[in-house]
């Protein structure tokens, strides 16, 4: 954990193999950081001791992980989603299933019901240039769907180039979402109208990470190599980099709601 007051580093977690996510839990009962691991573990740490507060198994290494008080959601190898409460004295699994995705999860993010203000769902997004939507319990099977996304027809009319979705971040007001995807492009996307917003010109590289600030104005993303062609395709001269955008509010802005 980085302290940027003093600028101190101090380690605060440690698994038996690679830590894929981490996340900050605040509830009024506790509060602690929650790491996924490769090593099939789900470990919850108060920053105060070397040992983990909670651990629990998992039933395949962790690939990606969101939390929106009070739920988490974990996704691991063999197309498990795990679904937690947060909200008890202490992580408790709420819910057990299978990915509606076919190929290999990279990338998950909880949404809300705006109305309320309370988590009711997820985004998942996958290696073949897939996303789903998936509501925890939702009134209408049909209200879960999935859509293509970070696809390029190919040469030929006969194939696509398919690109694994990186990331998904939901507009904290509207409720829209962005993917970012190996292609170096980002989308922006109206999930309850099922239709696409925006997608932005290729960058140089993958973009591989993105979200929105607080108030939703501004939309940054990471830009750099993913190596999801390999070591082979690795460019030392081309830099990491992170973009700001301004006027998310407005370019987010649902179709129906549209100036």
């Amino acid at each position: 954990m980085w302290d940027l007051r003093s600028d101190q580093a101090i380690q605060v977690a440690q698994h038996d193999a690679p830590i894929k996510s981490i996340h900050w839990i605040k509830s009024p009962n506790y509060s602690c950081i929650m790491t996924g691991s490769w090593d099939k573990t789900l470990k919850f740490w108060d920053t105060r001791s070397a040992q983990p507060m909670m651990t629990l198994q998992l039933p395949e290494r962790c690939y990606c992980a969101d939390v929106v008080f009070p739920m988490a959601v974990v996704g691991t190898a063999g197309r498990h989603i795990l679904i937690y409460r947060l909200d008890d004295n202490q992580p408790v699994e709420f819910k057990r299933m299978e990915s509606p995705l076919k190929y290999q999860h990279r990338c998950v993010s909880i949404f809300k019901d705006t109305k309320k203000n309370t988590p009711v769902g997820f985004a998942l997004g996958s290696i073949e240039g897939r996303c789903a939507i998936q509501f925890v319990q939702a009134a209408n099977p049909k209200d879960n769907f999935t859509f293509k996304c970070h696809r390029n027809n190919g040469a030929s009319s006969s194939y696509q180039d398919i690109y694994a979705v990186n990331s998904i971040a939901f507009h904290p007001e509207h409720g829209t979402l962005a993917t970012a995807g190996s292609d170096g492009k980002f989308s922006f996307w109206d999930k309850d109208a099922r239709t696409k917003l925006k997608t932005s010109e290729q960058m140089l590289q993958p973009i591989i990470s993105c979200d929105f600030n607080a108030q939703g104005n501004i939309f940054g993303y990471a830009v750099g190599y993913d190596w999801s062609k390999g070591h082979d395709y690795y460019d030392s001269k081309k830099k990491n980099c992170i973009f700001l955008r301004g006027n998310a509010t407005d370019e987010l802005r649902p179709r129906n709601r549209r100036k």
